[in-house]
């Protein structure tokens, strides 16, 4: 567990799905977990705190991870867009509340769109510390470059790139300097002027 700004906590995990490490995050002046695996050493690190996880927070809804692990071990609510809980089906089991983009999620956590990868993709933008911004799978971020997922994920590389980096210069509007991807290693500083080189490339 690493905490890499005051109070944003960052631990990486293998995903049993896809066989990589990927990141998540607690946001402690908000009382939140962010597309949570499970910590590979347990969740000692949560059960001493003196105020349990209050809320899983997702960027997409490909993001469950563990969730339903930190929802039932300390009774948090499960938030993720509406369209990532129509991703599911009625059928899945999961349980989760919606929220809308430009909601406040938690305290000093708010929603925001992302256009071009997919209808539920979510930045969070929290307004701690430095101010963060949380990405789902828009961009990632590996070796200190900031990135897309490769082509073959996407519906139309061309169309979904121009989306992103149109959504990453609105993101600029708003005051961050620490990036958390899902994919990758955080950016602890300097990420506002790292976000606006990766937005006006190409």
């Amino acid at each position: 567990m690493n905490e890499i700004a005051p109070g944003i906590f960052h631990w990486t995990a293998t995903h049993p799905d896809i066989h990589s490490r990927v990141s998540s995050y607690y946001v402690e002046p908000a009382g939140i977990v962010i597309d949570p695996l499970e910590p590979e050493d347990g969740m000692a690190f949560f059960d001493d705190l003196a105020l349990a996880p209050q809320q899983v927070v997702l960027t997409s809804g490909l993001h469950w991870r563990h969730s339903d692990r930190f929802a039932e071990r300390y009774e948090a609510t499960i938030r993720v867009a509406q369209s990532g809980i129509d991703r599911w089906g009625p059928d899945s089991g999961r349980r989760a509340e919606p929220f809308e983009f430009g909601d406040e999620v938690a305290p000093g956590v708010i929603a925001r769109e992302v256009g071009g990868i997919a209808p539920d993709d979510t930045a969070l933008h929290i307004i701690h510390g430095p101010g963060a911004l949380a990405f789902a799978d828009a961009v990632v971020g590996f070796g200190g470059e900031i990135g897309f997922v490769p082509d073959g994920l996407m519906g139309d590389p061309e169309r979904d790139k121009a989306a992103i980096r149109d959504s990453a210069r609105g993101l600029l509007a708003h005051d961050f300097d620490v990036l958390l991807f899902a994919h990758g290693e955080p950016i602890a500083r300097d990420g506002h002027n790292r976000l606006t080189e990766f937005a006006n490339e190409g």
